[in-house]
């Protein structure tokens, strides 16, 4: 896939980081039961009135300003941006925190991340983050993959969780390229060879070609609504790829009808939806009462350029 003319890559960065962000914030009230959504109407806005984002935004722009500072992936400085950044009101799951701390504390993140999971955790927090590797690598997207797997390694080691990654960066460097709906989820589905993943693919894949009306709840019980890589990631690339011609305020609404882990299924559907659409597609009034909306669209813009630079 040959990366995307000049002229349109920084709509399609800005779409990218920005949806990855609104997809976060506007699905963070629908996330889990009725506690965690009890919680999130009393962390979920801040003094200014504004839609706060979650840990899915946080690391994602920690892993971006590690790129842009190292100029590569490198591991011992992500998990210590990852470690400075934690805050448990952003909505950390409790095996992430428990990491984070460790690696706060002094512990080595090649321990602390198989510390509460020995083989490692195949949770989604790898992938959530990953579309900042496919902007970054864009320029040379052999490597968006390998790149993918070392950030998410960081925390979440198990290869379900590093292959989850690989998908989501590998399709976001697909979209940004200018690739149809079909082309991908291909892209993302040639990067694992697992199980979990091509059985999910296969279902997604014929929704798509027959132009199924696939309800939320069948979504939730064929491809998955949960916190798992597996359970996760290719219900992103669907929704993505279906919605991709429609508003993303209809995605992210199938979505939490869905229910699950609404907040980050949101942050990668979001991040491939703008990828796909550009910037000028999001919605301007969401985008207004974001968190940090203005310092989201900075970084945006400056992963362009070291994408455009092949930095």
């Amino acid at each position: 896939m040959n990366p995307a003319p000049h002229t349109d890559l920084e709509p399609r960065c800005r779409g990218a980081v920005l949806g990855l962000a609104l997809g976060d914030a506007l699905g963070a009230p629908h996330e889990g039961g009725p506690l965690e959504r009890l919680l999130w109407r009393w962390l979920g806005h801040t003094r200014d009135g504004r839609r706060r984002f979650t840990d899915d935004t946080r690391m994602a722009l920690d892993l971006a300003d590690s790129l842009l500072r190292c100029g590569k992936v490198d591991q011992d400085d992500l998990a210590a941006a990852f470690a400075e950044s934690y805050r448990w009101s952003r909505g950390y799951g409790p095996a992430a925190a428990r990491v984070l701390k460790r690696i706060r504390s002094g512990n080595d993140w090649q321990q602390a991340n198989r510390s509460v999971h020995r083989s490692g955790s195949f949770g989604n927090g790898g992938a959530m983050r990953a579309p900042i590797v496919g902007i970054f690598f864009h320029a040379r997207p052999e490597r968006i993959a390998t790149a993918a797997r070392a950030t998410a390694e960081v925390t979440h080691a198990h290869p379900l969780a590093m292959d989850g990654a690989a998908m989501i960066a590998v399709a976001t460097g697909a979209a940004l390229a200018g690739a149809d709906p079909s082309m991908v989820l291909e892209s993302a589905a040639q990067t694992t060879a697992q199980p979990e993943y091509t059985e999910r693919f296969e279902v997604a894949r014929r929704w798509l070609a027959t132009g199924a009306p696939v309800s939320p709840r069948e979504v939730r019980a064929r491809l998955g609504m949960g916190i798992t890589a597996p359970a996760s990631c290719v219900t992103a690339l669907y929704l993505a790829a279906r919605f991709r011609e429609q508003p993303l305020l209809q995605l992210l609404a199938f979505a939490a009808a869905a229910g699950g882990d609404v907040d980050t299924i949101g942050a990668m559907a979001g991040a491939l939806w703008g990828a796909a659409n550009g910037a000028a597609g999001l919605p301007a009034d969401a985008i207004a009462h974001l968190e940090a909306a203005e310092h989201i669209d900075d970084v945006a813009r400056r992963l362009a350029k070291a994408a455009r630079s092949g930095a």
